[in-house]
């Protein structure tokens, strides 16, 4: 089915639908027009006989049918049973990654694979779901998030080396220096410590985790000297 809308002041774009109005202005409006009601039932009572009367008049030109004749021939047999779902209605937009691989919705923001970064997208929004596509593809589904300026973000839509970043916590990381000597794991956890989240320490602590095998190095901090060999 397509939805073609009718243009403004056009009736002949919809002139079944005007001779419709019409036939009813005619048969039951007009039997009406004298008459006053104070409730919508009393309309409706009222207008049932008048509808009645004129779905069993026959047809100028088909003296043998009427209009309800034909809907009993015609309707009931080509119908179906209404789906199990109700409709969805849904929302398209073109959406593009940014470098952060996530795609900005009503100023909330969703992530898709780290690949299509750069990629033109198509977003397809319900009320309770968005669902991004490449080239005709479901490329993900998430929730639809109502909190303006935050991120929704799977695990697996992240580089490797994100994925790598977000596995290591506090304790995992002053373990894994534990495991050098207690002086890394002095160090370790005075990087944490002098931020106000510790989140903004690890690129510090995973720099010395990718070069502890390498050169030693030094560092200074305010109170504190540590040098590991």
């Amino acid at each position: 089915m397509a939805i073609l809308p009718a243009r403004p002041y056009k009736p002949r774009d919809k002139a079944k639908a005007e001779a419709g109005v019409r036939i009813a202005q005619r048969w039951i409006v007009a039997a009406l027009r004298h008459s006053k009601f104070f409730a919508l039932t009393d309309l409706n009572e009222a207008i049932e006989p008048l509808l009645e009367r004129l779905n069993q008049r026959p047809f100028r030109k088909r003296r043998d049918a009427c209009r309800a004749s034909l809907f009993e021939q015609l309707d009931p047999p080509a119908l179906r049973p209404l789906p199990v779902e109700r409709y969805i209605l849904a929302q398209w937009k073109k959406v593009r990654p940014n470098i952060d691989y996530h795609v900005e919705i009503e100023r909330h923001y969703y992530s898709v694979p780290y690949q299509l970064v750069g990629e033109e997208l198509e977003a397809r929004c319900t009320a309770a779901t968005v669902e991004i596509f490449y080239h005709g593809v479901r490329v993900a589904s998430r929730h639809r998030g109502l909190a303006p300026h935050l991120a929704t973000t799977l695990h697996d839509h992240r580089p490797k080396s994100h994925q790598a970043h977000l596995e290591w916590t506090p304790s995992r990381l002053i373990h894994w220096a534990e495991t050098i000597g207690p002086a890394t794991a002095q160090l370790v956890q005075i990087i944490l410590e002098s931020k106000p989240h510790p989140e903004m320490g690890y690129r510090a602590c995973l720099g010395r985790h990718s070069g502890a095998d390498k050169a030693p190095f030094l560092c200074e901090s305010k109170h504190h000297r540590v040098k590991i060999l």
